[in-house]
């Protein structure tokens, strides 16, 4: 089938690169749009001689051949969806909205089969009857649910609406993300007066500076948006206006009319949903979603979520008073009048307090965090410490950007284990915020490793100058590189098993724990050095730099809790109540007041208009699952801290948190590892929101 593609086209075989990354030298544009047509077209074929098989249906013949079906369109797919988000130019926009639609058809017809989906019905119920493997099992299981869940079993006149609804909500997804990523270039705050800037580094005032001359504005001084509402400059800039100028900006994001407005955007998304899930027997696309997860129900969610708001707020208020009294008193000792602390001002005084009460100011810590040595002091060095891993550069290989730095990843043993990319910078053509993917994933079943990929949007220095990364930064880093950890030691069978491959609430728990090792002594010691001098960062310190994790807890706790309700809320809509919601902001206003979350000074860290985890990033009712992982997390880490030898417990950890990947069952893997089911007090001390 492979000749439907010209030999010539770099997809038309596997990669004859080490681990078959992408030969991204020879990749261009124009062969896209062949390669995914050829895609389909195999695709197509190798799924209907399953369905149309006229031999019983057994799992060989079945379900693993379902799992080695799509293998060019699986090529190509992985590096096109690579570029849409990390490098979308012009071209590759106008082929995401031509295909977009298109590759969600296609996998509808897919799980709509209904031959197809007869015969995984048919050994599904025999699983037991068959001597199938633990994996095996659970594959013929998973598959029937995600099936089921898909519409399978729906009649002809619903698989067509389902198809339709499919369809269109790909296309919004699309317009969503690419609306915002061109309302948050757009709303870049420039400054003209370099005095505004009081309070960065150098090197952040010469990092806007050049933001502004790659911009066109050569004098002049850009501050990017991140993707969340805040902004880590927000904590050291003196200017109280342009503190208000960048948080507004921030908040405007797709709400101010125009071209890139998302708020119709957003109440199609929902009402579509809505129609989506009850066509499917569900009452809410919340319902659907939860139908398929570890949580299991909204209504655990609902009270996982409510447990944690009231003690979240009450610290969240106690945090502001202090916030307040700091205020009022410099501002006297300034012989001004005090005025009431905004959203835009917390985060400025709550780093005063940091540096009062624990002597840590952040902004005097970022020499000694320069990139190159976090990653291979830090993130690398914790890897080898907790599981043997080692990690060699591959200059003689390319990413899919000149900036990626490319490492071939070694076992213990020396087994060679795949390969760790890393995009570091932040580029007007990269969505905002960070994330891991795959180019390849290990299974036995085709003989694959993993190919992984970090991307970050840490703003690129001066020419010359070193990266030196915020404290928000380095934990990304740290727990973006424990989701690509997952990928690198997932050793399963089937590829629908491999890696991160997860149910969705619990895929941040192994990234989550991977934080820990940011600030654990052993560690930090290794890669907290002066970038200038060399001088190790004082043991003082970084053992105020532990205590000061505690602190502003509740804010982040309740800036986040804000957040996941708002998804919540959206999507626990019948059809009919979506429809009757006409007003985004003021949905989100009511919808946050029920919950007792909407605080002025501390705004949800996404509203819906840029909240793209929810509205283009495939976390739609499911936000919550970073909370849900947590509790996972608090756990082990409690463990970690308290073993006597740190490689034993990661080798345990790796056994039965990592390798298996989706093959078993969540709750089975954590039982295993902490030795009983997770209890919430370690999260609820971690948070402080025990007292």
């Amino acid at each position: 089938m492979t000749g439907l593609l010209a030999a010539d086209n770099p997809f038309a075989s596997p990669s004859p690169l080490p681990y078959e990354l992408p030969p991204f030298e020879q990749i261009q544009v124009e062969h896209f749009a062949p390669a995914i047509e050829a895609g389909f077209a195999e695709h197509r074929a190798e799924v209907a001689a399953i369905a149309g098989n006229t031999a019983e249906a057994s799992f060989e013949n079945t379900i693993e051949a379902l799992e080695r079906s799509g293998e060019l369109l699986d090529r190509v797919l992985e590096v096109f969806f690579a570029l849409t988000s990390s490098d979308a130019t012009p071209e590759i926009e106008a082929l995401e909205t031509e295909f977009s639609p298109r590759i969600a058809a296609h996998y509808d017809a897919i799980s709509l089969d209904a031959e197809l989906y007869d015969r995984i019905r048919k050994v599904y119920d025999q699983r037991e009857q068959l001597g199938l493997t633990s994996e095996q099992q659970y594959l013929v299981e998973r598959l029937e649910l995600e099936f089921r869940l898909a519409g399978a079993n729906l009649d002809e006149t619903g698989k067509s609406t389902l198809k339709e609804l499919n369809q269109l909500l790909a296309s919004l997804d699309t317009r969503f993300v690419r609306n915002l990523q061109a309302d948050t270039n757009d709303l870049a705050v420039v400054v003209d007066d370099p005095s505004a800037l009081a309070g960065l580094a150098e090197s952040e005032v010469q990092s806007a500076a050049s933001a502004a001359t790659d911009a066109g504005l050569p004098g002049k001084y850009r501050v990017t948006l991140p993707l969340y509402t805040g902004h880590p400059w927000l904590a050291q800039l003196r200017h109280r206006p342009l503190r208000q100028r960048i948080f507004e900006a921030s908040r405007s994001r797709g709400v101010r009319g125009g071209d890139h407005d998302n708020q119709q955007t957003v109440l199609d998304s929902v009402r579509l949903r809505a129609q989506k899930a009850q066509l499917l027997g569900f009452k809410s696309h919340a319902d659907l979603v939860a139908a398929n997860s570890t949580a299991g129900s909204v209504a655990a969610i609902d009270e996982r979520l409510r447990t944690l708001a009231v003690p979240a707020v009450r610290n969240a208020e106690r945090e502001l008073q202090v916030l307040q009294e700091l205020v009022d008193e410099q501002q006297r000792a300034e012989g001004e009048e005090p005025f009431e602390l905004a959203a835009w001002d917390w985060a400025y005084y709550a780093e005063q307090i940091r540096e009062r009460d624990f002597q840590v100011d952040e902004a005097a810590l970022r020499p000694y965090f320069e990139a190159d040595r976090v990653l291979h002091n830090g993130v690398f060095f914790a890897a080898n410490l907790l599981y043997g891993l080692t990690f060699e550069p591959r200059e003689d290989l390319v990413g899919h950007h000149p900036e990626c730095k490319i490492f071939e990843v070694f076992d213990a043993d020396g087994t060679g284990l795949g390969l760790y990319i890393l995009d570091l910078y932040a580029r007007d053509i990269k969505r905002g915020g960070a994330w891991m993917s795959t180019y390849r994933q290990q299974n036995e079943l085709n003989g694959q490793a993993t190919v992984v990929f970090n991307v970050l949007n840490v703003p690129r220095p001066p020419q010359g100058s070193p990266t030196l990364l915020t404290f928000d930064e380095l934990e990304t880093l740290f727990h973006e590189f424990g989701h690509a950890l997952h990928g690198l030691l997932a050793h399963v069978t089937y590829p629908h098993f491999g890696g991160t491959n997860v149910l969705r609430d619990f895929v941040e728990f192994p990234s989550q724990v991977n934080e820990m090792w940011m600030t654990h002594p052993t560690v930090l010691a290794n890669y907290a050095r002066h970038y200038e001098t060399g001088e190790p960062l004082p043991e003082e310190q970084f053992a105020k730099l532990r205590a000061a994790k505690a602190f502003n807890q509740g804010f982040m706790t309740a800036e986040y809790l804000a957040a996941s309700v708002l998804d919540m809320a959206w999507h626990k809509l019948s059809p009919q109540e979506a429809a009757e919601v006409t007003d985004v902001v003021q949905f989100e206003r009511d919808a946050l007041a029920e919950a007792g979350l909407l605080l002025e000074t501390v705004p949800t860290r996404y509203s819906s208009t840029y909240f793209q985890h929810i509205f283009g990033g495939g976390y739609s009712a499911g936000y919550y699952g970073y909370i849900w992982s947590e509790v996972f997390d608090a756990a082990s880490v409690e463990v970690f801290e308290t073993a006597e030898d740190i490689r034993a417990t990661g080798e345990r950890f790796r056994r039965s948190i990592l390798e298996p990947g989706g093959s078993r069952r969540p709750q089975e893997l954590v039982r295993e590892f902490l030795g009983a089911d997770a209890s919430i007090q370690p999260l609820l001390r971690r948070r402080g929101l025990d007292n």
